[in-house]
């Protein structure tokens, strides 16, 4: 997740996805992606146990930032949020959403 293209970089694991991204996206708990407003959902890898996603973060949390960079503009290189692609929604839904 990414507070913004070139900003601030956070790597986690979870079992749901979409959850997760939720509760950034509200800012539910407090905490570093609270604190620097880290909201944009800009890469995620889906894996086949939760033992295989937590070794691959343990690595990603190692890598340098340009490395991380990298692997992000790879796939998205305009840096755009994968929220709406994730859930199915439109920018208009999720504008709906939130006012409720």
């Amino acid at each position: 997740m990414a507070s913004r293209r070139n900003g601030t970089l956070y790597v986690g694991v979870t079992s749901n996805l979409i959850q997760r991204v939720w509760q950034h996206l509200e800012g539910a708990a407090d905490g570093f992606t609270k604190t620097y407003s880290v909201k944009m959902l800009v890469w995620f890898e889906l894996h086949v146990t939760m033992e295989q996603a937590i070794v691959r973060e343990k690595a990603l949390k190692k890598w340098n930032r340009p490395w991380k960079v990298a692997l992000i503009e790879s796939a998205n290189p305009e840096w755009h949020d994968l929220w709406p692609e994730v859930t199915g929604a439109t920018q208009a839904n999720d504008a709906e959403a939130k006012h409720e």
